[in-house]
């Protein structure tokens, strides 16, 4: 964990539970593409830093889910580099509590304000300052959070944050977080279409074929969408829904899953209710959904 793995030109990843793109143009100066989960996650960074005798000039964040912001903080504070992002992340990275709250859908209670799921604050400076490194282009990739992104580097490596999970996840719990279904379908017909010489998910093997991965991706989407349809032939409550989610892939509820995955089943609601494939009814002050 936390090795440095050259790809191709000066384009680096680091391995770490979200992998963790370098960018070095000049062999003294890097650019991180996001830092890790949290301070000690810094820490082991700016080792690689040190051992290879580079300054880091930023880090450019793909989104602001505390796994890939957590070492924002602690970099910022020991080398004064500038932090990096876009649109509600740019908020979110600025105010962490905004992570937690979201997920749970109130002010979050203490099981819920931890590292995994709130960053320590950082300053943070949007992706249309005049500092940001121009040859970096950046790639719009929602679906899985708000206004997440990916970066292409000069050569031509794509890292494509969170918007593919690892068959090895997928086997084991089934769906990964997703925040909007529709844009997350929209964002893995492009990633299927992207030429590049590389690409790095962040929680992914890095390959030249990205393509097979989409598709893997595209049909778990598909298959957690066909069970909820499945399940709601009655009328069922969102809480009765992810019971039976649970229930059916043998996962165990934590306190996590239940506002990350219990959040990832009320978005595929949303998604089937704008596409007019269930119905919502109230009955004895309930909210339940039936498939149409």
């Amino acid at each position: 964990m936390f090795e440095l793995t050259a790809l191709t030109g000066k384009t680096y990843y680091i391995e770490s539970p979200a992998k963790i793109g370098v960018w070095c143009p000049d062999g003294a100066h890097a650019w991180f593409i996001d830092s890790g989960n949290d301070k000690d996650a810094g820490r082991k960074l700016r080792q690689i830093l040190e051992q290879q005798g580079w300054q880091l000039q930023g880090i450019l964040n793909t989104h602001s889910n505390a796994d890939h912001i957590g070492g924002n903080q602690y970099l910022q504070r020991q080398t004064g580099c500038r932090v990096y992002a876009g649109g509600l992340e740019k908020a979110f990275s600025s105010y962490p509590i905004l992570e937690p709250s979201f997920l749970y859908g109130g002010y979050p209670m203490k099981d819920l304000r931890h590292k995994f799921l709130m960053a320590k604050e950082s300053h943070v400076t949007d992706f249309s300052d005049p500092s940001f490194p121009q040859d970096i282009e950046i790639i719009p990739l929602p679906g899985h959070f708000f206004h997440m992104v990916g970066f292409r580097t000069p050569d031509n490596v794509v890292f494509l944050a969170d918007c593919l999970n690892s068959r090895a996840i997928l086997d084991k719990y089934a769906l990964g977080y997703i925040y909007d279904v529709q844009a997350y379908l929209d964002t893995l017909d492009k990633v299927e279409t992207m030429e590049a010489d590389w690409f790095v998910p962040a929680h992914a093997e890095a390959v030249q074929n990205i393509r097979p991965l989409v598709q893997y991706n595209r049909q778990k989407v598909q298959e957690i969408a066909d069970l909820i349809l499945q399940l709601c032939q009655a009328p069922l409550s969102w809480d009765d829904i992810l019971q039976s989610v649970f229930d059916y892939y043998h996962l165990t509820l934590t306190v996590e899953q239940y506002v990350l995955i219990g959040n990832t089943i009320r978005s595929f609601l949303s998604w089937l209710r704008d596409t007019d494939r269930v119905t919502i009814l109230i009955k004895a002050n309930r909210l339940l959904w039936q498939a149409v």
